[in-house]
């Protein structure tokens, strides 16, 4: 059955996500690329967002390595590197979070975020390319971002006295991601270590009652406030955390922790599905109390994308039919609700009843990422298991 799903996943990944962010999103002018770009690949903003340059330049190279070793899909990686190379570091080595088109200034978020796509795109086009320079950057740039982390104020967000010291779960999840890739390419044991720490750090972060992974925890074990902070639900984020996990756990086999990661797949989408309506809710507040985020009830495309690939990659490694009933029913509504049969790639925002609230493909948020990546990996891991479940 399960063969059925990779052909699919692959004539959309090949026919109609990756031509229309080649025909679309390649700035030839200045380098890098554009990211708001409307239903029919119409630029509506050319500003130039870090963390979505990094991420492109990571997919493009990606897909040069594992998925074709096509030429297009190299130039276009270079075409990224050498823009960010460029102009994305301040003389202090932070990364900014936009530029214009041709490459000044407009932004710096007090967050490390844009660092991590950036460093992630480096070591993956060093994987593609032998760039040593790429390669050596990507391992000084992984280190500052974890200083940046362990201390915010670096980035200038110092602590301050009203707020509780927790740990966040995309600070681990960042960190996580970047170790995988640089264990693999460097074999340098201070990756694995920091795998090891992250699984440590994600595990704190699950909720048996829920079985889900919570955004944030205490760190010392003292009670968070009972604020929508501290009960914010993000199912998406809950179920990227999961298949984050089950391949850092392939790297550190723990069979507990493994059954907790397959877990909090099951456990996000139960208590992340909209009974009503269908699909996965953004954010939920988990003491069913009114969210700060408007956006709240809204359907997005990343968390679907996550969600099909956690449950290809859950079926493949357990032969479990369960998880083919909930990848039909994700499947199902994502491609009704999300794929454009006529212009290629992915809506990225419907209401709760599954209307389209914006045209658009991409922006200042949503680039060349989750989508192919979640593609790609579901093919991969379909094919590793030849077909199997």
């Amino acid at each position: 059955m399960l063969e059925a799903y990779a052909a699919r996943y692959r004539a959309e990944l090949a026919e109609r996500v990756i031509p229309f962010w080649l025909r679309h999103s390649l700035d030839h002018e200045y380098g890098g690329y554009f990211s708001a770009l409307d239903r029919d690949g119409t630029v509506y903003d050319t500003r130039k967002y870090v963390w979505l340059q990094g991420r492109a330049v990571w997919m493009f190279s990606r897909l040069y390595n594992e998925f074709a070793p096509d030429p297009a899909f190299l130039a276009a990686a270079r075409l990224g590197v050498e823009f960010l190379r460029r102009y994305a570091r301040d003389e202090q080595g932070r990364v900014y979070f936009s530029l214009t088109r041709d490459g000044r200034p407009v932004f710096m978020q007090r967050k490390p975020y844009a660092a991590v796509f950036y460093q992630m795109g480096l070591a993956e086009y060093a994987r593609a390319t032998g760039d040593a320079a790429c390669l050596a950057e990507a391992a000084e740039v992984f280190e500052a971002i974890r200083r940046w982390i362990a201390d915010p104020a670096l980035l200038g967000r110092p602590a301050l006295p009203g707020a509780p010291a927790v740990s966040q779960l995309a600070d681990l999840l960042v960190v996580g991601l970047m170790a995988l890739d640089m264990a693999a390419l460097t074999g340098d044991p201070r990756y694995d270590a920091a795998i090891a720490e992250t699984i440590a750090g994600v595990a704190r972060h699950f909720d048996p009652d829920r079985h889900i992974y919570r955004e944030r925890v205490s760190r010392d074990g003292t009670p968070l406030p009972d604020d929508p902070d501290s009960r914010l639900f993000n199912p998406g984020h809950s179920i990227e955390t999961a298949w984050i996990m089950l391949h850092m756990l392939e790297r550190q086999p723990d069979p507990a922790l493994r059954a907790q990661a397959l877990a909090a797949i099951r456990g996000s989408l139960t208590l992340g599905w909209d009974a009503q309506y269908g699909g996965i809710l953004y954010f939920v507040d988990l003491a069913g109390r009114p969210t700060l985020q408007l956006e709240a009830t809204m359907k997005l495309w990343w968390p679907h994308a996550e969600a099909i690939y956690a449950l290809v990659l859950a079926a493949t490694l357990t032969g479990d039919r369960q998880w083919l009933e909930w990848l039909e029913r994700i499947d199902a509504y994502t491609f009704r609700h999300f794929v454009d049969p006529v212009y290629g790639e992915w809506f990225g925002y419907c209401d709760r009843q599954g209307e389209l609230a914006l045209t658009s493909k991409g922006g200042n948020y949503k680039g060349f990422f989750h989508v192919p990546r979640a593609l790609l990996f579901s093919i991969q891991a379909i094919e590793r298991a030849g077909g199997a479940a």
